[in-house]
């Protein structure tokens, strides 16, 4: 079998920020890029494992603010590509979870550009992990639904799929629509005592969780007056964060230095 020539891009997930939640075929990435195009999300630390030798251009992409379109993004990938370059887009989580992989691939394929993902760990198994609760449970959580708040259109709709007691809905992009997806979801039957909490800067120094209901997240999120990511779970799989202490959190250890792979 002839190798594949074609120019190519690699799509890598960032995970949620901690450098040594990254696979080691990520890192392996970072090390050999020539030049690297990063989301707004990506830390320091995860940063300080891109090749000295490469640049990298900011990308970023936040929500109600200035950002790099999609379109831009794509065609300056393709012209790397084309010129030879090692590229790796950069991404937040993973690739493949609201992370735009499908578009990018597309594009870049139908100009023939080879694409690899290389998947990282999704910010609703990583905030499981590190406040101590499990996004499915034998006694009733038997489905778990990723979903977006935000669509092309604005405001996602069609909640009422998901209000389901036997369903964590994991809620990526929906802190600035809580109040609205909270209502339909109650009007939907979802109880309005269903625990609910949102995962606020998973895995990075400062880390914390806002432990609540449905029917008040979107007040005690507003209390919190801060941008940083968050991550919203709701569901009867929540009650081990609800009822976890501070002391019994798991501690993710914290890494500046550049690992060994």
């Amino acid at each position: 079998m002839q190798p594949d020539s074609r120019p190519r891009v690699l799509l890598v997930g960032a995970g949620p920020g901690a450098a040594d939640l990254l696979t080691v075929r990520a890192v392996r990435a970072l090390g050999e890029a020539d030049v690297v195009l990063a989301d707004a999300l990506v830390t320091d630390d995860i940063r300080a494992l891109i090749s000295p030798a490469a640049r990298i251009i900011e990308v970023g992409k936040r929500g109600h603010r200035p950002s790099t379109s999609q379109d831009f993004i794509n065609r300056l990938m393709l012209r790397l590509a084309q010129a030879g370059e090692t590229v790796v887009r950069l991404k937040g989580g993973d690739p493949s979870i609201f992370g735009r992989s499908g578009e990018e691939r597309e594009f870049l394929e139908s100009h023939g550009v080879a694409v690899d993902v290389i998947p990282g760990i999704t910010t609703a198994s990583a905030a499981a992990a590190e406040f101590g609760f499990s996004l499915t449970t034998r006694a009733g959580a038997r489905r778990v639904l990723l979903a977006t708040g935000r669509t092309l259109e604005g405001v996602a709709g069609g909640w009422a799929t998901a209000a389901d007691p036997s369903t964590t809905l994991c809620l990526y992009m929906g802190c600035a629509d809580i109040d609205h997806i909270a209502t339909q979801l109650i009007a939907a039957g979802l109880p309005s005592h269903t625990p609910a909490i949102a995962a606020l800067d998973v895995s990075r120094p400062g880390s914390r969780l806002v432990r609540s209901t449905i029917a008040a997240l979107a007040a005690d999120l507003a209390n919190e007056k801060n941008d940083a990511p968050a991550f919203i779970c709701i569901g009867e799989a929540c009650t081990d964060a609800m009822q976890a202490s501070a002391a019994s959190r798991v501690s993710l250890p914290h890494v500046s230095s550049r690992p060994t792979c």
